[in-house]
């Protein structure tokens, strides 16, 4: 280039002293020789245009968020030159969990709980978060959720939290007690007005704040502010007395005893029942349905005002991931973003962990259940809490059909979920075997037989099976069986019987394995490829 721009130079100071002797003449016979020079400056506009990317970022969000990331990529490429790939996955953190140990997963996982996100933490899945002086952008309490012992582990975009309800043709003025509720209730029914008191959504989440009001809870901190797995509060005396309450009204026919979330929300759309608590996940259909209403703070009762759980959901960076620090850059220089961070909560309709949006959020229902939560309890992102719902649903529902009195199901539940944390792989089914050091449960001989590897672990799907793989394994003579519970005290081997043979088969060429268990039968399934 450095010759040609010279010859044009040359040429265009000729032309110059020419036109200064001849006049008009030299004009005509000099415009060929720009025109010839033109070409070669248009050359050089390709090979910017055709540069290939460095390469390429991944993601995985659900398809509500999927087209705000997507909308980010010609201005992530051009910055960067890294093409952003984003994937639409209804399992998020199932899925993740499965590819991550194996290399599979994206750079980035987009909106999965904090709550659910202690599970990754403590598998290792996930690497820390650094936002340097951008924390302060965010809210307090998000941050909060998202730091597990001490380390933030994802950027918090939305929190969620139930407000509650309350039909203001049939109430005037919200109760300030769960007595209230019961005496505005009941004097409604009397007039005819309504069938039930109020309207229950579920057995645990569903009604936190009304255990709290009694002085129920699910896990106490220690010291340092850290959730303690073992005091457990499902068998406390706040507790019983919120399931009594729940018992009592349901005996009285002042509760319905079919606890359906579709159901019972259609019992408060129509007027049948004055008051419920619901999410922002909710208003939709709330406002939809026509009914009158008015969101407040949870009433209270003998430990004072009820508060509810509250939820974050954030966005994780694989630890495994080779782009961490650009998978960092993105969050922080793409996401959290005034412009980016409305877009969310637009499309989510969910309370903002940003700060600049949050701040100008003009909802009302919203900013009254941002109040109703501000007394609100992160929910326990620590494994333990995966071992609380079944058992303690369980024991709800016992008192609420009569079947044990809340005091009774309530001590039994709380057993059982203190021996599922004290064995945090109990209920966890697996095919230990000679395959599994080419599955993501470590190297050589020693990632080989590992009954509480979590790549390998089994779920359960809808035929009532469980089921794992494909693992993509190379050709060779292979065993296998089940265990159970992370452990072999519980195996089943050929035929389904216990501590029986091992399960033998031979892959002829490179392809994959998948298992299929039966729990009845205790048989399980080989599929090779």
């Amino acid at each position: 280039m450095k010759t040609k721009l010279g010859l044009l130079f040359s040429i265009l100071v000729i032309a110059s002293i020419a036109l200064s002797a001849c006049g008009g003449a030299a004009t005509a016979t000099e415009a060929p020789v720009v025109e010839t020079e033109a070409p070669v400056v248009a050359t050089e506009a390709p090979v910017v245009a055709t540069e290939a990317p460095a390469g390429s970022l991944r993601i995985w969000a659900d398809e509500t968020r999927a087209p705000i990331l997507q909308a980010l990529a010609a201005d992530f490429l051009a910055q960067y030159n890294v093409e952003l790939v984003v994937e639409v996955k209804s399992a998020l953190r199932d899925d993740f969990q499965t590819a991550a140990p194996v290399g599979e997963g994206p750079d980035i996982l987009f909106g999965v709980a904090h709550d659910q996100g202690g599970t990754l933490v403590s598998n290792g899945l996930v690497a820390p978060i650094d936002l340097g002086d951008r924390t302060a952008e965010f809210s307090a309490n998000a941050i909060s959720a998202c730091t597990y012992e001490g380390e933030l582990y994802c950027m918090p975009y939305a929190t969620e939290n139930l407000g509650f309800f309350y039909n203001t043709d049939l109430v005037p003025t919200p109760p300030a007690t769960w007595d209230e509720v019961v005496s505005m209730g009941e004097a409604l029914k009397a007039e005819g007005k309504v069938e039930y008191i109020m309207a229950i959504t579920g057995t645990t989440y569903d009604v936190y704040p009304l255990y709290t009001a009694f002085g129920g809870y699910i896990f106490a901190k220690d010291a340092d502010g850290n959730w303690n797995p073992q005091d457990l509060g499902v068998g406390s005396e706040g507790m019983i007395s919120g399931v009594s309450w729940l018992a009592d009204n349901v005996a009285k026919g002042n509760l319905p005893t079919d606890w359906d979330w579709a159901n019972n929300h259609a019992l408060f759309e129509t007027g049948k029942a004055p008051f419920i608590m619901a999410g922002p996940w909710a208003l939709d259909r709330i406002r939809e349905s026509g009914v009158p209403y008015a969101v407040t703070n949870f009433p209270s009762g003998s430990a004072g005002e009820g508060y509810p759980f509250a939820g974050t959901q954030g966005i994780y960076v694989n630890a495994q991931s080779e782009n961490g620090l650009l998978a960092q850059a993105f969050l922080t220089e793409f996401i959290a973003t005034e412009d980016t961070m409305q877009k969310l909560y637009d499309a989510g309709k969910r309370p903002s962990a940003f700060l600049a949006v949050l701040d100008k959020t003009e909802d009302a229902d919203l900013k009254a259940m941002a109040e109703a939560g501000s007394n609100a309890t992160m929910m326990p992102a620590i494994p333990a809490m995966g071992s609380v719902w079944a058992n303690w649903d369980s024991a709800v529902v016992l008192a609420r059909d009569a079947k044990q009195d809340a005091a009774t199901s309530l001590a039994d539940g709380a057993a059982k979920i203190a021996a599922l944390i004290a064995n945090p792989l109990t209920g966890m089914v697996n095919v230990p075997g000679s395959y599994q050091n080419q599955a993501g449960c470590g190297e050589g001989d020693s990632g080989n037989w590992q009954p509480s590897c979590a790549a390998t672990a089994m779920t359960m799907g809808e035929d009532g099976l469980y089921h794992s793989g494909p693992f993509t394994i190379v050709a060779g003579d292979y065993e296998a069986k089940v265990a159970l519970d992370g452990a072999w005290t519980t195996n089943y081997g050929v035929d389904g019987k216990a501590d029986g043979d091992n399960y033998k088969f031979t892959m002829a060429a490179d392809g994959t394995v998948e298992y299929t268990f039966d729990p009845e039968s205790k048989l399980l399934t080989i599929t090779t490829k």
